[in-house]
């Protein structure tokens, strides 16, 4: 028997879809509607940790809480590049353990592999480790979920960036998102001018690949340039012109940050190479978000023949990107991290 759970109208506000589908889950979930109330209002907040002298905190087991939280997470995946490219500290928020400057010493040796995090999250007035976060909010996604999760994460590679330059069409901009994510490429920059920005269409194009990706948004191309070369990367930029080389001819086995879009003289002169995409057509140049596509494969493929792989993460960086995933999962996610380590300090 289909039972249904009727709320009154006093007291609540009009939802959006996307809140709404949000309630109808917590309410399937037995949560309560409100995420800041999540921690208390569970069978129990927490999977098994013990700790000398605090005892031990009781197990999360309802599968079936996990279940339909992913399905409402897969549900509600949609395009928010705009939203993001927009706004900065929507960038921001999104990448949530603490991660290495750029200064002071924080950048690596031309040729070195870059990682951008350590290991630790910020939860109130202290830090948590990746294999807390991991240990923590493991029972809280279904194991498919957190299976796919971690084989994706075993695919990854901050070997190889992309950098978008001077493009206005959030469109493209979602696509060659769609395109490093599908590809294990797990940074991505971009590099634009907030008052060229227009349009509003082609949403869903990246099919949400946005929440799975480092994106770090810059005002020129000689910021973006003098941090990624800090970083070891060489700068290879896309360009039609005389002199360049073919992408089949270049090693994309050392640390390569790859620079798409309009061709700006600025980005040109202060890259390390120029390389261009050979074509048998009339047409003498590709849509940008396909340039960027057979690139960032291309530059994967080569790197597979010369080093056997594209996943390059040692353990612990593994580990600590795993971490970086769990807490993107869902918004209620730092929720029980923080309420984790406040039951920690006692």
């Amino acid at each position: 028997m289909l039972t249904c759970r009727v709320l009154p109208l006093e007291g609540y506000s009009l939802l959006s879809a996307a809140a709404a589908r949000r309630s109808v889950a917590r309410i399937r979930c037995g949560w309560p509607l409100s995420s800041s109330q999540l921690p208390g209002s569970c069978a129990a907040p927490f999977p098994r940790l013990g700790y000398p002298g605090r005892g031990s905190l009781s197990s999360y087991s309802s599968s079936e809480a996990a279940a339909a939280a992913d399905q409402l997470e897969e549900d509600l995946s949609q395009d928010t590049v705009e939203e993001l490219l927009v706004k900065a500290d929507k960038i921001k928020g999104l990448m949530k353990m603490e991660r290495r400057s750029d200064v002071d010493g924080g950048g690596a040796r031309r040729g070195s592999r870059w990682f951008p995090y350590l290991d630790a999250y910020r939860a109130g007035t202290g830090t948590v480790t990746s294999r807390e976060v991991v240990e923590v909010v493991e029972p809280y996604i279904m194991d498919s979920r957190k299976e796919r999760m971690k084989k994706v994460v075993g695919g990854r590679s901050y070997s190889i960036c992309l950098v978008i330059e001077g493009l206005t069409d959030f469109g493209n901009v979602s696509a060659a998102f769609r395109s490093a994510d599908a590809l294990g490429i797990q940074s991505v920059h971009v590099i634009s001018n907030v008052q060229s920005r227009r349009y509003r269409d082609n949403r869903h194009v990246s099919m949400g690949a946005e929440k799975w990706l480092d994106i770090e948004i810059w005002s020129s191309a000689t910021e973006c340039f003098k941090v990624l070369k800090s970083r070891g990367y060489r700068i290879a930029t896309t360009h039609l012109g005389t002199g360049t080389a073919s992408i089949y001819d270049v090693d994309w086995s050392s640390p390569m940050a790859i620079v798409i879009g309009n061709e700006q003289m600025q980005a040109l002169e202060i890259s390390d190479l120029h390389c261009s995409i050979p074509m048998n057509g009339m047409v003498d140049s590709f849509n940008v978000s396909v340039a960027a596509g057979i690139l960032m494969h291309h530059a994967v493929c080569d790197k597979v023949s010369r080093l056997g792989s594209h996943g390059d993460l040692t353990s612990a960086e593994r580990e600590i990107l795993l971490a970086e995933f769990f807490l993107r999962h869902r918004d209620s996610t730092a929720n029980i991290v923080e309420q984790y380590a406040r039951h920690r300090r006692g």
